[in-house]
C-alpha cells in the first residue's frame, strides 16, 4: 500500500474537532479536524465509515477502543469517497487492523493509484476555504488489493439493515448510507450541514444545511438529482461529512428546501466546474 497523504498535514480545524456525538445507541459522529467520522454498531460487530484527515489515525484507534474496548477492530471500513479529507487515515489504520476497506466501484481508481481527481476549484465563488483548495491534495491512495467493491444488491459488510446508494455528482462514486429501520442517513458529502468554502463558518461550526463542497464537486446536476433521491427518503436523521448531526423538521425542512431549491442554494454562480449547471 502507498500512503501519499503521509506528509500532507492540514492545519485546519474547528470547535468541535475531537468531539463524539452519541447519535443514536449504534451510531457515534465524531470530528476529525473539520470532517466527521461514523462508528456504526456495538461492540459485538462495528464499521468505521471515513477515515478522516491525514495523521488522524492513532487518534481514530482511541476513539474506538473508548467506546467499544481495548483491542476493538472493525469488520470493515467503508469509504463514502476518496477525497483526502475523508480516506487521510485509511492505509495507517488498514495497517493497523487488517479490515477490508469498501468503495463505489467508479471510486476505486482514486483508492488504488491509478486516477487523480479533477483539481479544486480555487476559483470557485465561495468563502477563503475554496480559494485555498489549491493547496489540497487530489493524487491518489493506493489501497491495493484491501480495497473492494460494494456489493452490486446494495448491501454493507458488517452492517445489518442499512443499504448503500450512488450519489454522484461530488465524485463519480460517492455513496451514502440510509437504514430504512429508523430512517438514519449517513449522507457523506452529498449535502453537508456547515457551508464548507467558509473559514469562519467551518472554524464555528455555525450550522446550515448546504450542498456539498463546492470546491471540489465537478458534476452540479448529478449531486442535485442525489440530493433529490435522498430527500426523497424523508431521513429522521442525518449524520454528514462535514457539521454537526440534524434530525427531526430541521432536517425535513432543510432537505426539502435544498432538493426543490439547490440551484439557489447550493450552486455556485461562478467556477471551473459551474458552466452549464444552472
Amino acid at each position: 500500500m502507498e500512503d501519499t497523504m503521509a506528509d500532507n498535514y492540514m492545519p485546519i480545524t474547528s470547535i468541535r474537532s475531537g468531539v463524539a456525538d452519541e447519535v443514536s445507541s449504534d451510531l457515534c459522529c465524531c470530528t476529525i479536524q473539520i470532517v466527521n467520522i461514523v462508528l456504526a454498531g456495538t461492540s459485538e460487530e462495528w464499521v468505521l465509515i471515513d477515515t478522516g484527515m491525514p495523521h488522524a489515525a492513532e487518534r481514530i484507534v482511541d476513539i474506538a477502543e473508548q467506546r467499544f474496548g481495548s483491542g476493538a477492530r472493525p469488520k470493515a471500513i467503508i469509504l463514502t469517497h476518496g477525497h483526502f479529507d475523508h480516506v487521510g487515515s485509511v492505509v495507517r489504520l488498514v495497517e493497523t487492523w487488517n479490515v477490508p476497506v469498501y468503495a463505489h466501484e467508479l471510486e476505486l481508481p482514486y483508492l488504488t493509484g491509478k486516477s487523480s481527481y479533477p483539481e479544486p476549484d480555487g476559483s470557485v465563488e465561495g468563502g477563503l476555504i475554496a480559494k485555498l483548495s489549491p493547496f489540497f491534495p487530489n493524487e491518489p491512495i493506493n489501497l491495493s488489493s484491501h480495497v473492494h467493491a460494494l456489493p452490486s444488491d446494495g448491501t454493507i459488510p458488517g452492517m445489518h439493515g442499512w443499504r448503500w446508494i450512488h450519489t454522484p455528482g461530488h465524485t463519480p462514486g460517492h455513496i451514502s448510507l440510509f437504514r430504512d429501520s429508523d430512517r438514519s442517513l449517513l449522507a457523506g458529502d452529498s449535502f453537508v450541514t456547515v457551508e464548507q468554502d467558509s473559514l469562519y463558518k467551518v472554524m464555528t461550526q455555525k450550522k446550515q444545511l448546504t450542498g456539498p463542497p463546492v470546491y471540489f464537486t465537478t458534476d452540479w446536476q448529478a449531486a442535485w438529482q442525489s440530493v433529490k433521491k435522498l430527500e426523497q427518503l424523508k431521513p429522521a436523521l442525518a449524520i454528514t461529512g462535514h457539521g454537526v448531526p440534524m434530525l427531526g423538521d430541521e432536517l425535513t425542512e432543510g432537505l426539502t428546501a435544498l432538493a426543490h431549491d439547490f440551484e439557489r442554494i447550493a450552486i455556485p454562480d461562478y467556477g471551473r466546474y459551474v458552466h452549464g449547471a444552472h
